[in-house]
């Protein structure tokens, strides 16, 4: 039975996140090794800064010196890694690779759950989680991407927009 692939964390020079994993991904590829090192990830925020009065979008490193990499874990897979220039060890006890659990990969976002949806733009639909439950309102926007709908709902006799998670919302009937 073939092993399932975890994801694990990578500790790496600081400001080598980039290139660390740029250079994995080439030494994996090079290697024929996709089935063993699947993915490798440094999470980032876009974030809007303003300075002297002036706007502009910044990509930060929600955690710097670390790079997140979906893996099966053996002693081949684990020497590529290592061996990259930039990288110091996996994060574990005395660098022993410790994957990380379900929970700690739904938090940090990295894998996104797939959600497919019935209703489109401009569809009547109800609200079945959160403070505005059995609400019914009309779909705006739909990012199924992002995993986000903006729903119109009427409240205190105006129109709101409402912002939701897909699986927050279902038709009405």
């Amino acid at each position: 039975m073939p092993e399932e692939a975890k994801w694990y964390i990578v500790h790496t020079y600081s400001g080598y996140e980039n290139k660390v994993a740029s250079n994995l991904a080439k030494t994996v590829e090079n290697r024929g090794l996709k089935n063993l090192i699947q993915e490798i990830f440094v999470p980032t925020e876009s974030v809007t800064e303003i300075k002297d009065n002036k706007k502009r979008e910044v990509e930060r490193k929600i955690f710097p010196s670390y790079v997140i990499i979906k893996m099966i874990l053996n002693d081949e897979s684990w020497y590529v890694v290592r061996s990259i220039r930039g990288c110091t060890g996996f994060v574990g006890p005395s660098s022993k690779p410790i994957p990380l659990t379900n929970e700690e990969v739904a938090r940090l976002g990295i894998e996104k759950k797939r959600i497919e949806v019935e209703y489109a733009i401009n569809d009547t639909v109800r609200i079945v989680e959160g403070p505005l439950e059995d609400f019914v309102g009309t779909v705006s926007k739909l990012d199924k991407e992002k995993n986000y709908v903006c729903v119109k709902i009427s409240m205190f006799g105006r129109e709101t927009p409402v912002e939701l998670e897909l699986d927050q919302i279902e038709i009405f009937n």
